[in-house]
């Protein structure tokens, strides 16, 4: 018997990123070193949506995404 195995990073990629000042779909995530209680952070890179051709407009947030519970 064999299972699928996901990391975050593949898991965060493709979503939507919803901020009051930011709505755009996550391109791409790494972990990063900031440091949030009970939880891991990730860098993401957004591309807003109606942004310019070419990622122009790609800007980068951190994530925090709970671990255990």
């Amino acid at each position: 018997m064999s299972a699928n195995v996901y990391t975050i990073e593949s898991l965060l990629v493709g979503k939507t990123y919803h901020s009051r000042t930011l709505k755009g779909e996550i391109i791409s995530a790494e972990k990063s070193d900031v440091w949030y209680a009970d939880c891991e952070s990730y860098r993401v890179q957004v591309r807003p949506h109606y942004s310019a051709p070419l990622g122009l407009k790609d800007t980068y947030r951190i994530l925090a995404v709970r671990i255990g519970d």
